[in-house]
């Protein structure tokens, strides 16, 4: 709790008075992000970070290995996908970014196999994935897998975000473009999806 405190003193000492004007109008004014990101838990991979945003640009969901489920509104709990509706249909984001990352713990275990002190509920999120588990690849090094997963995870993503009917009406209307990111936690980069391949980011 200490490092936390200290964290905040930082903040209201460094970064809140270049800033605190903001704060207040976004207060005022309530927030208009321009984009929605759907990225992993993982804690070494920060969208805000990673983007270098300013508060109020980003809209922030997160999750195990970043997962964005197939629309599916029934009454079970569906953060993911009531972020996404709020994201979309009421703050009306023009782009909804997918920030996949390298060693991604969520799709290692899909791939290996959860820890067993993780099978209550991330084995059963991680399901969801599964089907890019099939057919298994050929040509790829088992030490690979995992790399190769994380791009194969994040086109279902791409994919089930165009399950959401408003969603794929807002793409098919030119107001909402669905992008996919990667990136590097040991180099840094970000690379985006174009395509069959990752171009980085330069």
């Amino acid at each position: 709790m200490d490092r936390l405190i200290e964290g905040y003193r930082r903040f209201r000492a460094d970064v809140w008075p270049a800033e605190g004007a903001r704060y207040e109008a976004l207060a005022d004014e309530g927030q208009r992000p321009e984009t929605l990101v759907v990225a992993c838990s993982d804690s070494r991979v920060d969208p805000q970070t990673v983007f270098g945003a300013r508060p109020g640009e980003l809209f922030v969901v997160r999750n195990v290995a970043g997962l964005v489920p197939p629309y599916q509104p029934d009454v079970g709990y569906h953060g993911t996908s009531a972020a996404l509706e709020f994201g979309v249909r009421v703050l009306k984001v023009a782009r909804v970014v997918l920030l996949g990352h390298a060693q991604c713990g969520g799709i290692k275990a899909m791939v290996e196999g959860a820890p067993a002190e993780a099978r209550d509920f991330v084995e059963a999120w991680m399901a969801m994935a599964q089907p890019v588990l099939r057919p298994l690849p050929k040509g790829i090094p088992t030490e690979d897998l995992v790399n190769h997963y994380e791009t194969e995870v994040l086109r279902l993503s791409l994919a089930n975000l165009q399950t959401f009917p408003w969603i794929r009406e807002a793409v098919e209307a030119g107001r909402l473009q669905l992008q996919g990111f990667r990136f590097d936690i040991r180099s840094g980069v970000l690379a985006t999806l174009e395509g069959s391949r990752w171009a980085p980011v330069v």
